[in-house]
C-alpha cells in the first residue's frame, strides 16, 4: 500500500539529516534508559516508605506485562518494515509482535505507577511516553495503532492501582 509508504516517507523526511537522525536515536535510548531506571528507583523508594503500595506496584505491572506479552504473541502482528517497502530509522531484527507496543505499554505503566504516588512525576513520565511512542512510529518499528494501544492499555492497567 503506497499510502503508508508515502506517510512514512513524509514523517521521516526531517530525520534524513544525519545529525537529526542521531539525535532521534539518542533520545530513544535516553528515554528508554530513564524509564527502566525509574521503575526500580520507585520500587526501592516504596520498599523504604510504603511496603503496602510496593506490592501493588510489583504485581499489577508484572501481571499486566505478562498478559500483554501473551496477547502480542497470539496476535503476532507484523511490523511496518515487514509490510511495506520502508527502511526503518531504528534498526530491529524482530519479526511480528508489533501490536500493541510493549515498549510504550511498559513506559505508560511505569508512568502510572509514579502517578499513583506523585501526580506531577506521573504526568512528566506520561509525556515522555508520548514522545517514545512518536519515536517508535517515526523509527519505523511500530504503526500508530500499536503505540496508541500500548499507551491506552498501560494507562488502563495502571488505573488498577487505585482499586
Amino acid at each position: 500500500m503506497k499510502d503508508y509508504e508515502s506517510f512514512y516517507q513524509s514523517i521521516t523526511q526531517p530525520y534524513l539529516d544525519k545529525r537529526r537522525r542521531q539525535g532521534l536515536l539518542l533520545l530513544n535510548k535516553l528515554l528508554t534508559a530513564i524509564m527502566y531506571l525509574a521503575y526500580p528507583a520507585l520500587l526501592i523508594f516504596l520498599f523504604v516508605t510504603n511496603r503496602h503500595s510496593l506490592m501493588k506496584n510489583i504485581f499489577i505491572p508484572g501481571l499486566s506485562f505478562v498478559g500483554l506479552s501473551l496477547f502480542r504473541h497470539i496476535l503476532n502482528s507484523p511490523r511496518p518494515y515487514e509490510c511495506y517497502c520502508i527502511k526503518p530509522l531504528i534498526y530491529k531484527e524482530t519479526h511480528g509482535h508489533s501490536f500493541p507496543s510493549r515498549h510504550v505499554f511498559s513506559s505508560a505503566m511505569i508512568a502510572m505507577c509514579y502517578f499513583y504516588q506523585n501526580a506531577f512525576l506521573g504526568i512528566i513520565l506520561l509525556l515522555m511516553t508520548v514522545i517514545e511512542g512518536y519515536i517508535r512510529v517515526v523509527g519505523g518499528v511500530h504503526f500508530i495503532k500499536d503505540v496508541v494501544a500500548g499507551m491506552l492499555i498501560g494507562i488502563g492497567c495502571g488505573l488498577l492501582l487505585w482499586i
